[in-house]
């Protein structure tokens, strides 16, 4: 079970989610739980997780490097890259750009000198450990950085067949974002009901439509504002899975660093609830299918 949970935009409550479900999943469940946290350019699930870190590596990622002796300055090199990392200039020079490369390996592939070898470009780290009974793995961006989605490619390669991994994903709908949901179970899309809540839902939901897989909503703060967005998902028929109000005593744990889901006992029989309906929903969907 891979469980994605995102938002169209920050602030909506995802991590809040993504850790109280984790949480609670790990103090109940027979299975392994493990939170997976790929929001790398800003990850804050160890904030209210405080998990052990016991292992920690340095994530590169592969990019061109040319020697120039064996060169020829065909540019066929230059020609098949799409992200213009490789440049060939008046046929005499050759450049390359480290930070626009996305380490598809086609330069390497078309040059018939075998000029192209590949080296390490560091994009970040990535620590594992634990959170009481739950595992945990996150990924920290280097500052400067803008290649995230091989960092969140390597995040989610520790997630395990048998067990629960929930994932906490970046938001917004961008390439980072489509890394952390494609290939998993279910999605849970986290929003608010505000203008700025139903606009950044409506782009989400196009997303995860594309990629086919079952998703539901949890609507956070859900006393507040106005109702479009249960009128919205109610046309779209996106099941509702879980309310959260506007609520003094969640938002003290919050600013805490605090589960909520500890400090308000009831809260963990509707987290419980909250994965009874996804598991529901995968049923009925595997039926269909």
């Amino acid at each position: 079970m891979i469980i994605s949970i995102a938002s169209g935009k920050g602030g909506a409550g995802k991590t809040t989610v993504a850790t109280n479900l984790a949480h609670v999943l790990s103090q109940s469940s027979k299975k392994r739980v493990r939170l997976l946290d790929c929001d790398v350019e800003e990850p804050n699930a160890h904030l209210f997780l405080r998990p052990h870190l016991t292992r920690r590596e340095t994530v590169t990622t592969p990019v061109p490097v040319i020697d120039e002796e064996r060169c020829d300055y065909c540019g066929k090199c230059a020609a098949i890259c799409r992200f213009r990392a490789i440049a060939v200039l008046g046929g005499k020079t050759i450049l390359t750009f480290p930070e626009m490369c996305h380490s598809c390996g086609g330069c390497l592939l078309v040059c018939p000198h075998g000029a192209i070898s590949e080296t390490g470009r560091e994009l970040g780290i990535l620590e594992r450990g634990r959170a009481g009974d739950m595992e945990f793995v996150h990924g920290r961006l280097r500052v400067g950085e803008a290649m995230s989605p091989p960092l969140i490619t390597r995040v989610r390669e520790h997630s395990e067949s048998g067990d629960i991994n929930i994932i906490d994903a970046p938001p917004g709908t961008s390439c980072p974002v489509i890394t952390a949901m494609r290939r998993t179970d279910f999605i849970l899309l986290v929003t608010e009901p505000t203008p700025f809540g139903l606009h950044d839902l409506r782009l989400t939901v196009g997303a995860v439509r594309l990629l086919e897989i079952p998703f539901g909503l949890v609507i956070n703060r859900a006393d507040m504002g106005d109702r479009k967005v249960y009128e919205y998902a109610r046309s779209e028929r996106i099941p509702i899975l879980l309310e959260i109000p506007f609520d003094r005593a969640v938002a003290e744990a919050y600013s805490r660093g605090e589960l909520f889901t500890e400090k308000l006992p009831e809260w963990e029989r509707r987290f419980l609830e909250l994965y009874e309906r996804i598991e529901n929903l995968l049923e009925k969907s595997s039926c269909v299918n």
